[in-house]
């Protein structure tokens, strides 16, 4: 017997659920022997073990302060008894690979986002994890993982950009796009697109506006997977460090309490969320990614029941790109809670879901604290509008269903003649030339999960359509996605896909196509017998990709009216049927044959 005292009789410490079987005991000295290496302790490796997860990277401004923030979450965890243990996975930037074929791997990156969190949580055997996120797929690909682990922990946004300024007014990242489309339209000169390409990112931080990331970051409040108030302090105000040490000693209360994902994100919360993203104009990136979300949690939500909630949701937040403010103004204004406030004055969101911070959504909203004069939220009582910034359509051209964006502009009803593109770039190229006039309907197919593969976004043919002053006068419809940033009358998520076969595809220039957001109809008026004999000679595309990651993604993924996830309908189905090709081949126990 050894003559001193040895960590391998200390007792394990009980909030160790998982990493115990990694670190305690005489067989796991060689685990040890690796984790000693890098500097860590026998007291480290008593305590539990923390995963801090980043999405750092060097190719854009969204998550550039997590490597500081990171150093903080680890401080709390410390503070709070647990061993932090810091690991990072990838991005993409969607403004910076905008309009590029580098586009298409945004979406994509949310699953491997997911994936690579849950592999590094399994696979180390972690007790809980922090999640440091920023651009648009980082955040619910990192709420994907957490719902698959349901290993207690949450989600930490490192904050919005600060809005840029040019002669007087502030900047976004969409402000760029527009004035692109401003100089093709020769309305502004090079010297000021330069101006304002020079001026509108002025830090780090995810993208001002109620783009998809800010409007994410409420959406993660609101389900309660991110501390009340953290998420909206922006990525330079010094008050975020903090926030993230708060945010590390949280998580090591949810460990040794063991408050899983699965008991705060509900179905309730999930109502919620939707109710967030109705109410702020927000992106309708969100449909996609929560009916991603509830599918990990198998919690049964379908597309129409965001048109449902957002019918019964005023727009009370004035926020870009349909309304006036960023998302920085609105933390001046006192933060999400006052969204919250206004909501439940109406019952319009669940006030009994819980927080990870231990509170209530009454609870929150009742401690909201209101910048004197603000006029970012409105009074529920005086809206801007009655209804939600968002309304799901059916229709001949749409059977699976469609989102439109309704925050950032007023037509609802819209007829033209259809120009059709079986690309993004062939769109862009018609648009930087003038050849889309007043009253078109924009088709741009072949863009979506499968076909794209990816359903990369179309800001750069929105905004440039805006800044050609087209803006509230064409229609542009897409099995494709649209930026956070897009305002005018754009519909996306079109499904079927074109790629599997959905009526988009059988869609010609100069078709009529009819747009009535009040029946909720998105109709290809075409006689049925010559959809019929188009129908007939229609022929899928052969596949963009033949290999690699992006050729993985198009044999999985399911339609965008599941929320296009890796793991849906069109797996299942693809499963079923090589089971009973197996159960054909397989040869009979008894007989042999």
């Amino acid at each position: 017997m050894p003559d001193r005292a040895l960590p391998y009789d200390r007792p394990t410490d009980g909030a160790k659920r998982h990493s115990h079987a990694l670190t305690d005991g005489p067989d796991r000295a060689p685990a040890r022997a690796m984790l000693k290496a890098i500097g860590f302790t026998d007291d480290d490796l008593a305590r539990p073990l923390v995963g801090v997860a980043t999405t750092w990277i060097e190719t854009m401004p969204c998550n550039f302060n997590q490597r500081r923030l990171a150093e903080f979450v680890k401080e709390g965890i410390r503070a709070g008894g647990g061993t932090p243990m810091e690991f990072n996975t990838i991005s993409v930037s969607d403004g910076v690979s905008m309009g590029t074929e580098g586009m298409k791997a945004s979406l994509v990156s949310r699953e491997v986002v997911a994936d690579s969190i849950e592999l590094v949580v399994r696979g180390h055997l972690l007790d809980g994890v922090v999640c440091l996120v920023g651009c648009d797929k980082t955040i619910p690909g990192a709420a994907m993982a957490l719902a698959r682990l349901d290993v207690p922990g949450l989600v930490l946004y490192n904050g919005t950009i600060y809005p840029g300024t040019y002669k007087g007014r502030d900047l976004t990242i969409v402000s760029v796009f527009e004035a692109v489309g401003a100089y093709r339209a020769g309305k502004i000169g090079l010297d000021e697109l330069y101006d304002i390409e020079s001026a509108a990112c002025p830090g780090a931080g995810a993208c001002g506006g109620q783009f998809t990331a800010n409007t994410m970051s409420m959406v993660m409040e609101f389900l309660g997977l991110s501390p009340a108030g953290l998420n909206g302090i922006p990525a330079e105000d010094p008050a975020k460090d903090d926030a993230a040490r708060k945010a590390g000693e949280l998580a090591m209360t949810l460990v040794r309490h063991d408050i899983r994902p699965s008991s705060i994100v509900t179905r309730a919360a999930i109502e919620n969320a939707i109710a967030s993203i109705a109410a702020t104009g927000g992106s309708t990136n969100g449909v996609l990614h929560l009916l991603a979300l509830a599918h990990e949690l198998g919690i049964p939500l379908a597309i129409d029941d965001f048109d449902t909630i957002a019918t019964r949701t005023p727009i009370v937040a004035d926020m870009t790109p349909g309304g006036r403010y960023t998302a920085a103004d609105l933390y001046d204004a006192g933060g999400v809670s006052l969204v919250m406030r206004e909501l439940l004055k109406r019952d319009l969101v669940h006030g009994a879901e819980k927080n990870v911070d231990g509170r209530t959504m009454a609870k929150i909203a009742a401690d909201a604290r209101e910048a004197d004069g603000q006029k970012v939220v409105l009074p529920i009582e005086t809206p801007l509008k009655p209804t939600g910034g968002l309304a799901i359509l059916h229709g001949s051209l749409a059977p699976e269903g469609c989102v439109i964006k309704l925050a950032g502009h007023e037509r609802t009803n819209h007829r033209g003649p259809a120009r059709v593109f079986e690309s993004e770039t062939a769109c862009f190229e018609a648009v930087k030339n003038r050849q889309i006039h007043e009253g078109d309907v924009v088709v741009i197919r072949y863009e979506g999960p499968v076909g794209g593969p990816g359903m990369q976004e179309m800001l750069s043919v929105t905004a440039a359509l805006v800044g050609e002053g087209l803006g509230g006068s064409v229609a542009l419809l897409t099995d494709g996605r649209f930026s956070g940033g897009t305002h005018g009358l754009m519909i996306g998520h079109v499904a079927p896909e074109a790629a599997l076969g959905g009526p988009i595809g059988l869609v010609e220039e100069g078709d009529e196509i009819v747009i009535d957001v009040a029946s909720r109809r998105l109709d290809l008026d075409v006689p049925e017998p010559e959809l019929a004999r188009r129908r007939a000679a229609w022929q899928a595309p052969a596949p963009r990709y033949l290999g690699g990651v992006m050729a993985k993604y198009a044999a999985l993924v399911s339609s965008a009216s599941e929320g296009a996830v890796t793991t849906g309908r069109r797996m299942a189905a693809a499963a079923r049927a090589s089971a009973a090709v197996s159960v054909v081949a397989e040869p009979s126990p008894i007989t042999g044959g």
